[in-house]
């Protein structure tokens, strides 16, 4: 094994351990040291396989580190997420790139399923990889039970 750069999430952290996830592949590496890394940060980073074993790994160099927000919101989705939603089936993704940078989704949610749906989106490590992969900071779900709709944005700094 060789030295990898790439860009990647921490799904698990303790004192003396972390996770790290690259977004782009998914392949997961445990490291055998924590140099101070906590859950949902992105790293842009060079880890290397730790000799002997090679089976955990070392980060390498760090060129940027941010951290990835979490929001539920109490907003509604805006008008314009809803105009998406309104031809749309229950089950249905709309997916827009926002002007810049980042990307909006639209899903049409049974009402009764709409806190779980969000709370689903705001648990999934997927969405920290996806926010990481756009080079978003902040992922914003926002929810309307009378219109059926969630939005999930995708948000720059």
């Amino acid at each position: 094994m060789s030295e990898k750069t790439g860009t990647f999430v921490v799904t698990h952290a303790e004192p003396e351990s972390a996770v790290v996830r690259d977004v782009e592949t998914a392949q997961v590496h445990p490291l055998a040291s924590n140099p101070g890394l906590e859950v949902h940060d992105v790293l842009e980073a060079t880890i290397a396989p730790e000799p002997p074993l090679e089976v955990a790994w070392e980060v390498i160099d760090v060129a940027e580190r941010r951290s990835i927000e979490l929001v539920d919101s109490d907003l509604e989705p805006t008008q314009h997420e809803k105009a998406l939603a309104a031809d749309a089936e229950v089950g249905d993704l709309i997916q827009e790139e926002r002007a810049g940078t980042g990307e909006l989704h639209v899903f049409c949610v049974p009402e009764d399923e709409l806190e779980a749906a969000a709370q689903d989106v705001l648990e999934d490590e997927e969405t920290i990889a996806r926010a990481a992969r756009l080079e978003a900071v902040r992922v914003e779900v926002r929810c309307s039970a009378a219109d059926g709709v969630m939005s999930v944005r995708y948000l720059p700094d």
